[in-house]
């Protein structure tokens, strides 16, 4: 396993950006796939972005579509998301988790995540 200590949240209005980063000890990072999750309150997990071990190819939730980039830098263990066009819907707890799944056609499949971080809360204001 790796350990996984997200930063970068905060209060936001709608239409705003915040970008989110994810530092990865432990483990060789590069053996990871990573992603992002968001929980809002009363509703379950839900993935909303992943990246491979090269960082070469992504995946989105299509809510997120066009408004969230997530990166990888493997020299310094981290990741990112940045989210663009907030909306109030995007507030929720955010949490990177790793995985070495080698199909990344379950890249969203949160049971398959080995590691996670603790959170770092997101709230966007109307």
């Amino acid at each position: 396993q790796v350990q996984l200590v997200e930063r970068g949240g905060g209060l936001v209005q709608a239409g705003g950006s915040l970008r989110l980063s994810c530092a990865v000890s432990g483990r060789t990072f590069s053996n990871y796939a990573m992603a992002w999750f968001r929980q809002a309150p009363g509703k379950e997990r839900e993935f909303v972005a992943g990246i491979n071990r090269s960082g070469g190819s992504t995946y989105y939730a299509d809510s997120v579509k066009g408004r969230f980039t997530i990166s990888r830098d493997n020299a310094k263990n981290t990741i990112t998301l940045q989210m663009n066009s907030l909306e109030p819907e995007d507030t929720a707890g955010y949490y990177c988790a790793a995985t070495q799944i080698r199909d990344l056609r379950l890249i969203s499949n949160k049971a398959l995540y080995e590691s996670w971080g603790q959170g770092t809360q997101v709230l966007v204001s109307s």
